[in-house]
């Protein structure tokens, strides 16, 4: 598709905007905000307008390229797409089918703790069984957890349904099942199940997927992810910067914009309301009936919303349960020999020192020089089928750890590319240990290495406007799911919230989000619809059955 509909820059069009009618203008094109824009083009026949800040639309499902080489920044798998399941469902209905997944393979995880290596692979009983073989004393323990995680996701939906109405109708409803699971760490519910520390790390591995290590994440945020995978991980044909150019022609069929380098200001507030935005770049206003903020809670209350508002509407004591999520550094590589050269593995790499997840985690952000408490390795160039065409002879590995914030504060004041000497240095010191990391586990990397470029906190801040570079939005805490203010319509009139600080962290949560964002809008639940019109058995379809 054409490039420029999804970099058209906002100075190319600024003069006509003030002219322009919209319906809606939606704030921060990650996966949230053009899940709500599409839908409300697609079901509503509006006319949205998506403002960027970035120079690229997609959020982290955004793709950079550098030096010949293309990388993701937040789309290393996702699960349950595969065909029948309603997120598939959901992503056909805003591509219209367009986007094409491929799948990982029988093992989508695996986990390296001190000198073991563990494999979760696809299919939920074949990954039973893997658990039971590995711990045979556990089997009773790994059969509860399984009950557990299903019995919390299945009491999600309910949950999330009671969000899309508003707070003053289910102040006084039953308290729902899935806060009894949100309402507890892992930990918590996982000790009463085993003793067993390792079979517990082993468990909780991909806590990094949302960002808190068990004695600190809410107990439903980790069922959610670790049933999300359990029928196998996929990665988008064409690589993750699919995703946004397969949504935004919905948006722009119905006479919407979706513009970068669109950095807004403020909500305007008129009369109770918000009435548009002013935008950063030239003061312009522009004017909707509704606003949506994808970008992120605590952005939108403290930044977008106007003072007065903010104070007349108690925001700033709604906000005071939630605390961001923690930072990260990443460390983008290029290879130049293919992944099918250097027998590259499609599935994740977890690298944990040893079972004690808290403890190392709590070290490592006390002292930089203490070991790595977590090293994710993923290699999209082995999982998207289409990379070689677009970049042969040529292969890339992403490599993660966490990195406090406050460890790069001291430059929060510089511009990107311009930090000085002493940001390098430090960059170049983990950006080592990173690599060390990989050719401990991945051998055939070393000498490999063509290009390599370290991200830190301040990266995050500067292109996704994370106030200290936070890569989930809010903690998924056990306090944060009881919080009211999580919901798309908020207490300001013609205001709503849409990504993944509504319902939880990840492309699925931030894509469902937008969903129940423009449910709400449009007063209809488009989750039910699309369902039926996607998984319902079509007359003459003898193999599907209930």
């Amino acid at each position: 598709m054409d490039d420029s509909i999804i970099k058209q820059p906002y100075a190319r069009v600024a003069r006509t905007l003030g002219n322009e009618r919209y319906d809606a203008i939606v704030i921060g094109s990650g996966i949230g905000g053009l899940a709500s824009a599409a839908l409300l083009a697609k079901h509503g026949g509006q006319r949205v307008l998506v403002l960027e800040r970035h120079y690229v639309a997609g959020g982290y499902t955004h793709t950079f390229q550098r030096h010949g080489y293309e990388w993701d920044v937040g789309v290393h798998y996702i699960g349950e797409v595969q065909p029948g399941t309603l997120l598939r469902a959901l992503f056909d209905e805003l591509t219209d089918g367009q986007l094409e997944w491929a799948d990982m393979g029988e093992v989508y995880d695996r986990f390296v703790i001190g000198d073991e290596v563990y494999e979760f692979p696809k299919g939920k009983e074949n990954l039973r069984r893997t658990l039971k073989e590995r711990f045979p004393s556990e089997a009773a323990a790994i059969d509860s957890y399984f009950t557990l995680v299903e019995q919390s996701v299945a009491s999600m939906p309910a949950f999330f349904q009671t969000r899309v109405l508003p707070e003053e109708f289910t102040a006084t409803m039953p308290v729902p099942e899935f806060l009894s699971f949100a309402g507890r760490t892992t930990r918590q519910v996982l000790e009463e199940l085993t003793t067993n520390q390792r079979l517990i790390a082993v468990l909780t591995g991909q806590y990094g997927d949302y960002g808190l290590p068990p004695a600190e994440g809410s107990f439903a945020m980790h069922a959610t992810v670790a049933h999300h995978y359990f029928e196998g991980g996929f990665y988008p044909v064409g690589g993750a910067g699919r995703i946004a150019e397969t949504i935004v022609p919905l948006i722009t069929a119905a006479g919407g914009r979706v513009l970068v380098n669109a950095e807004v200001a403020e909500i305007v507030v008129e009369d109770g309301r918000a009435q548009g935005v002013r935008m950063a770049r030239d003061g312009a206003v522009i004017r909707a009936p509704l606003v949506i903020s994808d970008a992120g809670v605590l952005n939108t209350f403290t930044q977008l919303v106007p003072p007065a508002t903010r104070d007349a509407l108690g925001f700033e004591r709604a906000l005071q349960p939630l605390r961001p999520s923690l930072a990260h550094m990443c460390l983008y590589t290029g290879l130049k020999r293919t992944a099918r050269e250097l027998g590259l593995p499609r599935a994740n790499l977890w690298i944990y020192p040893d079972e004690h997840h808290e403890r190392n985690l709590a070290a490592f952000m006390a002292d930089e020089d203490a070991p790595l408490p977590l090293v994710y390795v993923s290699f999209p160039s082995a999982k998207d089928p289409d990379f070689e065409r677009r970049f042969p002879g040529r292969a890339t590995i992403d490599i993660i750890t966490v990195a406090p914030y406050e460890r790069f504060a001291a430059w929060k004041g510089t511009k990107w590319k311009k930090r000085g000497a002493d940001y390098e240095a430090l960059k170049e010191r983990f950006a080592q240990r990173l690599l060390t990391a990989l050719y401990a586990h991945v051998p055939q990397t070393k000498g490999q290495i063509d290009v390599y470029e370290l991200s830190t906190p301040l990266t995050t801040k500067h292109f996704c406007n994370y106030q200290v570079g936070e890569l989930y939005g809010i903690d998924h805490t056990p306090k944060r799911f009881g919080q009211s203010i999580l919901r798309p319509q908020t207490p300001l009139r013609g205001l709503y919230l849409t990504g993944q600080d509504v319902v939880s962290c990840g492309v699925s949560g931030a894509l469902i989000a937008g969903v129940l964002t423009a449910s709400t809008i449009l007063m209809r639940n488009l989750v039910g619809d699309i369902a039926a019109a996607r998984l319902a058995p079509r007359t003459g379809d003898a193999a599907v059955s209930s």
